[in-house]
């Protein structure tokens, strides 16, 4: 009988020392399982350098499938993907590379269709850990096709995932729009400084505005149709003319500091560990909000733990919905998203290591508040009461996330933000529910294909890849 192991080699990570810096912020990927939220891996949320990655870490070249043998994500799945780059990786994931009679892909795809036998063999050594035993995972039985074989039985995946991601850098495009036009009003503040140096030079002022609103030279603001030149001098006029010296440093004239306490309806806490546990939860129901759905700036509603109306009831208090802003204090820290008002549920509950924040929209819209807290600035603020001593945690997060203090625009200005950043917004959702359903479809055919039952014609695979 052929086995996995025959046909594979199996690499373990490593973690280089976290008290050098030298180690670290470098240009290499270094995968964890708070990492392994896509099947194409190419980036991390941490980097390492050379010198760290040969003092305790090792590199998967392009192609290996990197798994997860443990860790407490393996309660609910088996988090693995494909490197489309080099990558190195923690002493928590196997990288697996196949030898020469195996396309890459099919391998990936095939440990994919695997998931429900993998999970059946976890070993739950821990309180809240599991661990898949690498000697078992290599005596699988495995059958090879041939070259040509393999890929036509994942082309159709492939082309399934293939569309998925560009969905996935779709998104991130929409998001860097909305990112870029904070950074440029809020942080960098472009069209108040274009201001400031129109007046030293005796130029239009608006004009000038309007310019770094628009990314345009100011010869080229004619060429716009009338009604857009309408929408940017009244977009250009909410900006001042100057700066002031405020306890935050300089800042636009008009712009109070303000602390969040202020320009909050409430910030409140998740419930208490033995209020939120695997015994509580049900099929359907109330979500639970978790760690994992607060890897980017929208809340990714997808792969929830549920309690029931009643229980969600009795922890009233911990229950947030659309337009609010979710935290981790514990863990990791420093995650934080928005609720959109098109969310796929109009109430959720935290579990215990979330916090929250639901904006008072008279003062400040949610959506400036979210990528205030996710900028460096913000990030900053919010991390500045965090302790890495055992589990990182924010101490006290709700007060002191009351505490924090940022400059605050007109509301005028930051409703005009919002009516920009909505559609954005908007659009994400709608290309993740895309995504969603190409997913589902995926993950139905996948182990029909990978195993042969299901065949489907060489012009029917390549109708899907050319649509």
């Amino acid at each position: 009988m052929a086995t996995l192991g025959s046909y594979t080699k199996w690499i373990s990570g490593g973690t280089p020392a976290k008290d050098v810096p030298s180690f670290w912020g470098g240009d290499i990927p270094w995968i964890s399982a708070s990492s392994m939220y896509g099947f194409r891996l190419s980036e991390s949320d941490k980097t390492i350098t050379d010198s760290g990655l040969a003092a305790g870490s090792r590199l998967a070249p392009q192609g290996a499938t990197l798994l997860l043998v443990r860790g407490s994500m393996l309660h609910h799945r088996i988090p693995m993907g494909i490197a489309v780059r080099p990558v190195a990786f923690n002493q928590d994931v196997k990288a697996i590379l196949p030898d020469a009679s195996v396309d890459p892909w099919f391998l990936h795809y095939w440990l994919r269709a695997m998931e429900p036998k993998l999970l059946s063999m976890v070993d739950f050594t821990g309180i809240g850990a599991g661990k898949l035993d690498t000697f078992s995972l290599q005596q699988l039985e495995f059958e090879v096709p041939s070259l040509q074989e393999q890929q036509r039985r994942y082309q159709l995946v492939k082309a399934l995932d293939d569309k998925i991601e560009l969905n996935r850098r779709i998104c991130a495009t929409l998001e860097e729009m909305a990112r870029a036009i904070f950074r440029s009003w809020f942080v960098d503040f472009d069209p108040v400084r274009a201001k400031v140096a129109a007046i030293a030079e005796g130029r239009d002022p608006e004009r000038a505005a309007m310019a770094a609103i628009s990314g345009k030279s100011e010869e080229d603001l004619d060429s716009l149709p009338p009604e857009a030149l309408a929408s940017l001098r009244a977009t250009a006029a909410l900006f001042p003319h100057t700066f002031e010296e405020s306890e935050l440093g300089e800042t636009p004239l008009g712009w109070p500091a303000k602390r969040v306490d202020e320009i909050s309806q409430k910030v409140g806490m998740g419930p208490f560990g033995s209020n939120i546990k695997v015994s509580t939860f049900v099929e359907s129901g109330v979500p639970v909000i978790s760690g994992k759905h607060l890897n980017q700036t929208l809340l990714e509603d997808t792969s929830y733990n549920f309690v029931t109306e009643p229980h969600a009831a009795r922890l009233e208090n911990s229950c947030v919905g659309p337009g609010d802003l979710v935290f981790t204090h514990a863990g990791n820290i420093g995650q934080a998203s928005f609720i959109p008002e098109d969310s796929e549920y109009q109430r959720y509950i935290l579990s215990q290591r979330q916090f929250f924040l639901r904006p008072d929209v008279k003062t400040a819209p949610g959506t400036f508040l979210i990528y205030f807290f996710r900028s460096p600035e913000g990030q900053h603020k919010l991390l500045s009461a965090a302790s890495q001593v055992g589990v990182p945690s924010i101490a006290r997060p709700v007060t002191h996330l009351r505490s924090i203090t940022l400059r605050l625009p007109t509301l005028p200005l930051l409703q005009v933000f919002d009516r920009l950043v909505g559609p954005l917004h908007s659009l994400i959702s709608l290309k993740r529910s895309e995504s969603e359903t190409l997913a589902t479809l995926r993950d139905t055919l996948l182990p029909k294909l990978l195993s042969g039952e299901l065949l489907i014609s060489e012009a029917a695979q390549e109708e899907v890849v050319l649509a």
